[in-house]
Order: C-alpha cells, then sequence, then structure tokens
C-alpha cells in the first residue's frame, strides 16, 4: 500500500479466520480493488474470489462490479462508517444466491468469532504484540507498551511500532533502514542507532530489528474459543494447569485463589478479574501498570513476584506468589498493637521495597495494612500494584486523585501535584497504627456521629487536625511519626528529590540508626521477630475463615456479555516468567 493520506478507506478484510486491515485511495477501480485483495489474502493472481461487504444492517452484499463498489463506498461514507466491513472467499457460489464454500450466517454474526488481525501496509504485515516496556518505536522513537497502547510488530522483517505509528512506515517490508527513510516522516526524529540493526539473511531480507524488544519471550494472542496463550505450547499457560484450591481475599474488582501449580506441585495465588467490569467505563489501563510492576517486582525479596499472566474470554488472571503468613490487617485485628522492635523491623523492609519502587519510577500510591503481607519466616512483601503510577522520575510529579482514604496524603487532598511524597505519608500512618493500635485521624466519639463518621470529615481532619502521638510510645517513635506525618512534603521524612538522599536521611534517623543493618536486612539475613509458624505452603491458619470456606469455582459465562467484550483490549496480556520457565522444564 502506499503512504498514508486523509482520504485513504480502510478496509477491514476477513479471510480464513484472519482479519486483514489495509488501506485504499480512491477512486478505486474494481478489478485494482480485487488485486488488492488477492495480495492481502495471498492468493494467486488468477484465484478467483467472492467478494461481500456488510452493509448498516449487518447483511452481505456481494461486489462483482464497479457500481457495486461504488455502492459501497457510498453507503459507508453515508452512514459516517470508519471502514468497510469485508468478507473474502475462495471461488464463486455454484449458482448465484447460493452460499460460497466456508460461509454461512454465523461468519456475519458480530462476536461470533475471534480473528487473528494484520495490519498490510507497504508491504509490512503488522500483528500487535506484546512487547518489551523498554523498547522504542521505529517512528516516534517513545516506548511501546501496555494493553490500550500496544506494539505492532511486522511478521516478516521485525519492524516494531505503536499502532498509531504504523501507517507512518516509509521503509517496504526487507529493506534495510537508512537515514533517508527516517526523514521523510515529517517531523524531527533522534538519530537512529544502525549498530541496532539486524543482519541480513541470505534472502537479503531483514532477520529483525534489535530495539531490545526480543529479550523475552514473543507472545503472540490465539483467539481460540477459551483461552490465549503463548506461541509454544511449551510456553502455554492456562487455567487448565492449576487446581484451584481455595478462596483466600476478595476485593471490589477481583478474587484472589489459592492454586496448586499440577505439574510442579507449586502453590500460587491467583488473582481473577472479570473482564465484565471494564465494560461500565472502568479505565483499563491500570490492569496493564499492575501487569508491569508485577514483572519488574518479580526478583525483590520484600515485593510479590509474578508467575505468569492468562487470559479466557470472560477472565484474566495473575498468577502471583503465594504468602502463607497473612497480611498485616488480620495479624492487627489479633494483638490490635505491636511493639515498637516488631513495627521497626517491618517499616525498615518497607521502606526498601518503596525505595526500590521508586528508584524504577513508580509511585506505590496503596500503602496499607491489607496489602503487607507476611511470608512464612516473618518478612514482609507489598502487594496489589494496581493504584501505582509509573514512569516517574526525580522530580517528576502526578495529580490524579487515588488511594485509601484512611492512608491518602494531604498535598493529594488540596489537589497539588505530588511525587513519592505520598508513599512516605502513608508509610507515616501505617506505623502509627502498627504502634498505637489505632489510626492517627481516629477521634472519641466519631465513630457514633453520623456527621463526623464521613469520608468528607475524615479528609478535614487529615488537612487540619494536628495529629496527637500516644504518651506510650518512646521518643525515637513519637519523632519517627511526626516526621513521616508533616503535612507539608517539602518537610516530610524521605522526600527529597535525590531519592538514595532520602533513603539515607530514614536509614539514620534515631529510630532505625542502632537498630538496623541495612545490608543485612535486604538480603534477609536479620531474623524477624516474629515467625507466622505455618506448617507448609498450603497452611490457612492466616486467612480469614469467612473466605477460606468459599468454594473457589468460576461461574459459568454469560455469552450475551462476552459478545460486548472488546477482546482487542486485550491483545498482549499474556507474559511468563522466565525463572519460573526454567524451573518448570526441569520438573
Amino acid at each position: 500500500m502506499g503512504f498514508e493520506e486523509d482520504t485513504d478507506i480502510k478496509l477491514k478484510t476477513r479471510f480464513l479466520g484472519q482479519v486483514v486491515v489495509l488501506y485504499a485511495r480512491p477512486p478505486l477501480q474494481v478489478d485494482s480493488f480485487f488485486s488488492i485483495l488477492r495480495e492481502a489474502c495471498k492468493q494467486p493472481p488468477n484465484q478467483s474470489i467472492t467478494v461481500k461487504w456488510i452493509d448498516e444492517d449487518g447483511d452481505p452484499v456481494s461486489i462483482d462490479t464497479q457500481m457495486e463498489l461504488d455502492e459501497a463506498f457510498r453507503c459507508m461514507v453515508a452512514s459516517g462508517d470508519s471502514e468497510l466491513n469485508i468478507h473474502v472467499f475462495v471461488g464463486k457460489p455454484q449458482l448465484p444466491g447460493l452460499p460460497c464454500q466456508g460461509e454461512d450466517k454465523n461468519v456475519y454474526r458480530r462476536g461470533a468469532r475471534r480473528y487473528k488481525k494484520t495490519y498490510l501496509f507497504n508491504g509490512h504485515h503488522f500483528q500487535a504484540k506484546r512487547l518489551n516496556r523498554r523498547i522504542q518505536c521505529y517512528i516516534c522513537h517513545d516506548s511501546i507498551w501496555g494493553i490500550g497502547r500496544q506494539g505492532f510488530r511486522c511478521v516478516d522483517c521485525r519492524l516494531c511500532v505503536h499502532k498509531k505509528c504504523h501507517r507512518l512506515v516509509r521503509m517496504s517490508c526487507g529493506q534495510t533502514p537508512s537515514p533517508n527513510t527516517q526523514h521523510q516522516i515529517g517531523h524531527p526524529l533522534m538519530p537512529l542507532d544502525h549498530s541496532s540493526l539486524g543482519r541480513q539473511n541470505g534472502r537479503g531480507v531483514l532477520d529483525g530489528l534489535d530495539n531490545k524488544g526480543f529479550h523475552e519471550a514473543e507472545i503472540v494472542t490465539h483467539n481460540d474459543n477459551r483461552t490465549t496463550n503463548v506461541t509454544s505450547p511449551r510456553w502455554a499457560v492456562s487455567i487448565s494447569d492449576f487446581r484451584l484450591l481455595t478462596v483466600i481475599g476478595r476485593g471490589s474488582y477481583a478474587k484472589v485463589v489459592q492454586a496448586e501449580h499440577i505439574k510442579t506441585k507449586q502453590i500460587y495465588a491467583i488473582k481473577i478479574i472479570k473482564k465484565q467490569m471494564f465494560l461500565e467505563d472502568e479505565d483499563i489501563d491500570w490492569v496493564q501498570t499492575e501487569k508491569s510492576v508485577f514483572e519488574a517486582a518479580s526478583n525483590y525479596p520484600f515485593l510479590v513476584g509474578l508467575h505468569s499472566c492468562f487470559q479466557t474470554e470472560s477472565r484474566l488472571f495473575f498468577v502471583i506468589e503465594f504468602v502463607p503468613g497473612g497480611d498485616l490487617m488480620f495479624h492487627m485485628q489479633r494483638q490490635r498493637k505491636l511493639p515498637e522492635e516488631h513495627a521497626r523491623f517491618y517499616s525498615a523492609e518497607i521502606i526498601l521495597a518503596l525505595h526500590f519502587l521508586h528508584s524504577r519510577g513508580i509511585i506505590y500510591r496503596d500503602l496499607k495494612l491489607d496489602n503487607v503481607l507476611i511470608d512464612a519466616e516473618g518478612h514482609i512483601k507489598l502487594t496489589d500494584y494496581g493504584m501505582c503510577k509509573e514512569n516517574i522520575g526525580p522530580g517528576d510529579v502526578t495529580s490524579t486523585f487515588c488511594g485509601t482514604p484512611n492512608y491518602i496524603a494531604p498535598e493529594i487532598l488540596r489537589g497539588e501535584d505530588y511525587g513519592f511524597s505520598v508513599d512516605w505519608w502513608a508509610l507515616g500512618v501505617l506505623m502509627y497504627e502498627m504502634m498505637a493500635g489505632r489510626s492517627p485521624f481516629d477521634i472519641v466519639g466519631m465513630a457514633n456521629n453520623g456527621e463526623e463518621n464521613t469520608e468528607d470529615y475524615l479528609f478535614q481532619i487529615i488537612l487540619e487536625k494536628q495529629i496527637r502521638i500516644p504518651r506510650s510510645l518512646s521518643v525515637k517513635a513519637a519523632s519517627v511519626l511526626k516526621q513521616f506525618l508533616e503535612k507539608e512534603p517539602i518537610k516530610r521524612l524521605g522526600c527529597k528529590t535525590d531519592i538514595d538522599e532520602a533513603l539515607h536521611d530514614m536509614q539514620n534517623h534515631a529510630f532505625f540508626k542502632d537498630s538496623i543493618d541495612w545490608e543485612k536486612l535486604e538480603t534477609k539475613q536479620v531474623i524477624p521477630p516474629y515467625n507466622p509458624t505455618v506448617a507448609d505452603d498450603r497452611d490457612l491458619q492466616h486467612f480469614d475463615a469467612q473466605f477460606t470456606e468459599e468454594e473457589p469455582r468460576l461461574t459459568p459465562d454469560d455469552e450475551n456479555v462476552i459478545q460486548k467484550i472488546d477482546q482487542s483490549e486485550f491483545d498482549g496480556f499474556e507474559y511468563v516468567n522466565p525463572l519460573h520457565l526454567s524451573r518448570e522444564d526441569s520438573v
């Protein structure tokens, strides 16, 4: 196809279980139209084909003549459609009016079939891929990542671009890139690093453009009836690989189930999210954010890591570490408050976990008792990354109003831009809860007063009321709480632009300085003050019985709901942790 023009007509062409998206420039002659479709469907020039477009009533209409082609384009423009939907069949029907081979009424029913989609442009066959999020688009040089922002890769030459950029590619498939082809785009670009170009094979075609997109297992969406798997069967992950054991948690949008990997007998937690929730204007970006942070967290000792992600037509699945010691909320409900020694140990490990996230440009934004888990030895692990904000550099800020009400920092409530400071405020709240046994914003009689027991009143207290430190706490504990709970972020402990300098300030605060060996702590060589005494990896004594007594069954799919789901929104969701691949291969 030629280069992009505003007048180009988008042809969404369905053929033998695939969708090829291509562009045609009017005026288009019927012979050229058929030639373009034969080429797109990889049919020889002399192969007879039947072409039908779908009118506004969803009915198929044949195109055999120039008049019928012109009418199809006229109707598309009159109805305000952005594309012409076409079905191509090999051969001709035996008699006019009879169906073609492979044609039946279900072919035309929206949502009845899942198609693998290819975008044909300038000789490239682009398909949506899950790409390493560090990869740069060949055209605009911004990073390619995520659901809703998926990358396109040519299946032949491996050129990687954004979906929005694929029609700006001037280089033909198989052509060696040059500065000249780069500068035909029409806007300034960064210089192309030709050392990253792939080698040419014996056919003169590029083996690939190595712009850091090939360091992970390439994952392709296979839209079968139920489950989406990775390319190689050896790397495929699906619900059939697991035995669901019991429910261990439930939130407003997800259910968490303990499960056994059938092959390895390893125990995991599976977070299950219904796609149906995204039909109700729920923002889908947080799913990609959570997945991205899970990947980044997988090798850090104080963050819950990711085994894999997969999906069915109705659900998304995160397979993550199972942490058997329960969460701090469960333990606080039993013990009411913790000794300062315990709070110091947990908060020190949390500081290292938050610093790790900040060093990778991530604001956590959801620190609370429920999200601090205790492992079998007594060390902590943070979990639940759906509220995270990525791509935050030193001094960068964001402005989204979000968080759990009791932990929201004053700068968020004031509507100010904020950065990593909000995590250190939340840590102050959490440390207060651990050592005082209550929230710093609890006021005597508040729970019994309907007017005062509201979020607005809570926010007013966070913004205006001075926090009172219990007299039972030590001077060092009181000092660290006051400094973390400073309402002005510029004065708050941990809130310097240089995050390493900020870490140094926290480590050298009197509450931690003479009590924590930070190097040993990060390598888990410090013995935790509390051991949850877990019998084995199936022990559920530290989980609430209201969950564990629930059957871990998945409700049957509602086909009417599934038909409304745009499955392309979830292209590239699949992921398998390479470390787990090697471990499972050895079993």
